[in-house]
């Protein structure tokens, strides 16, 4: 169980954020010297160097978005020409790719991001440039919003790379792609001129998430435990009625892959924030049954992200660090891992820091919008946590010190049942690599926590 510390802030983490970012960018540099583009996407390190992997091309936002990050960070400039220079090169297949799950993955993460600084007046303001980035926000929400499976009970799904049949928790953090369509005024037009709302799909996707891939302690099945999260569901697309569970990453669809509950907390507790901007008319106007009203939603989306996030804090290390899966079989050789911190060098079951970062950053979120609305006990808690969770990450093993190491974060994991992790020589099990999602997420949380610190401009997707 996660070991709270309730009197830590912010403020602590200074040293260690700009220990953080002067190793950031020696490493974005040097990798973006080193990569060859036409080697493809840089996806996770092997003995410290990045490789690919052609599975899906989801990754490149994450190498081009940490540039970015570190100009908004540092405010040198080389990272930001790095930045919009590689946006321009290499994310427009990106924007139009109907093969994939990851929009909110690969356009936020670079047109968003240049977009929301010139907004803030950190880069100057050019009108064509902006409408550059705008127009491949809006491109990019629809296209995502077309790979649409609809289900039997109404509402409906951004599938998979997969196939139709599959629901992935992943998505709900790159489902804010089409609350940025639908922020900068956009839909999607379909046979007949049909206009599709991007809000519509992006609420009906949260609701199926929620629905099949979130338990919620209800007797659903015999697992089903309040807080646990299947990787994937799978649908029969003949007649849109719900199968079974399912996973493609973790060790099975009855335990917990932690990075895809690290997904839906992230994701959820984001689109939180993104509701308070909406005007309660827009969502009552599409007259959805199962989510009729802004208060309907917000329910849904708290319900959600609270039960994910006290799971994650039972069923966690108590550094905040977590194993790949909750089930994970060799857990049972490790009596009383949950009672001290994470070992990512036992001999049985990788950790997962990569989940670990994209945690922190929701219960940050989750913690200080509770706080908002006045319920400071559960907010802080959450808030705390999320504090708790970066402050092991920006320290050693987990910090990446080694300048000939590629990677930013340590000890993450790709997909474990495949095997595609590297067990270096001497060990039982997969550490001491980086992934670019794991990097990533860690350059975001930094960004965030630095905001907060220097009483900044409090970062959101949405901020463009």
């Amino acid at each position: 169980m996660i070991k709270t510390d309730m009197q830590l802030k912010p403020s602590d983490l200074e040293a260690a954020l700009g220990r953080f970012f002067e190793l950031a960018g020696e490493k974005i540099l040097a990798l973006n010297k080193r990569w060859d583009p036409s080697a493809g996407t840089p996806v996770f390190t092997v003995a410290g160097r990045y490789g690919s992997r052609g599975w899906t091309e989801w990754t490149q936002g994450f190498q081009f978005g940490n540039a970015v990050y570190q100009f908004d960070a540092t405010g040198d400039e080389r990272f930001l020409e790095l930045g919009r220079r590689a946006t321009v090169d290499h994310m427009a297949s990106h924007v139009s790719h109907i093969g994939v799950h990851d929009h909110g993955f690969n356009n936020v993460s670079t047109y968003g991001n240049l977009l929301r600084l010139m907004r803030e007046g950190r880069i100057a303001a050019d009108e064509w440039e902006r409408e550059f980035y705008r127009l491949a926000l809006k491109i990019s929400g629809a296209v995502q919003a077309a790979r649409w499976t609809p289900i039997a009970d109404g509402l409906g799904f951004i599938h998979t790379f997969n196939g139709p049949h599959s629901l992935f928790s992943d998505t709900v953090r790159s489902l804010r792609v089409l609350a940025l369509g639908h922020q900068l005024g956009h839909v999607l037009m379909g046979e007949q001129d049909e206009r599709v709302s991007l809000l519509r799909r992006y609420l009906q996707h949260a609701e199926a998430t929620a629905r099949y891939n979130v338990y919620f302690g209800e007797g659903r099945d015999r697992y089903d435990v309040r807080g646990r999260v299947v990787h994937e569901s799978i649908f029969n697309v003949t007649n849109g009625v719900y199968r079974c569970p399912s996973t493609q990453q973790g060790y099975s669809p009855f335990s917990t892959w932690t990075r895809g509950l690290s997904w839906i907390l992230c994701g959820y507790a984001e689109e939180l924030e993104f509701l308070e901007t909406m005007d309660p008319g827009e969502i009552e106007a599409l007259v959805l049954p199962q989510l009729p009203t802004m208060d309907a939603v917000v329910a849904r989306f708290r319900e959600t992200a609270e039960a994910v996030a006290d799971y994650f804090i039972e069923n966690t290390p108590t550094d905040g660090v977590p194993y790949w899966d909750t089930g994970a079989p060799g857990l049972r050789e490790m009596p009383g891992y949950l009672d001290r911190p994470a070992d990512p060098y036992n001999e049985h079951e990788p950790v997962d820091s990569s989940a670990a970062a994209i945690c922190a950053q929701g219960y940050l979120r989750l913690g200080r919008y509770l706080s908002s609305l006045g319920e400071t006990e559960q907010g802080t808690k959450y808030f705390q946590t999320g504090l708790t969770i970066a402050r092991t990450l920006f320290a050693e093993p987990y910090l990446s010190v080694d300048p000939a190491h590629e990677g930013m974060l340590l000890h993450a994991i790709y997909h474990q049942p495949n095997g595609w992790d590297h067990v270096p020589k001497g060990s039982a099990i997969a550490n001491g690599e980086s992934c670019m999602w794991g990097d990533y997420h860690l350059m975001e949380l930094a960004v965030y926590l630095k905001r907060l610190t220097e009483d900044a401009p409090y970062l959101t997707f949405f901020a463009i």
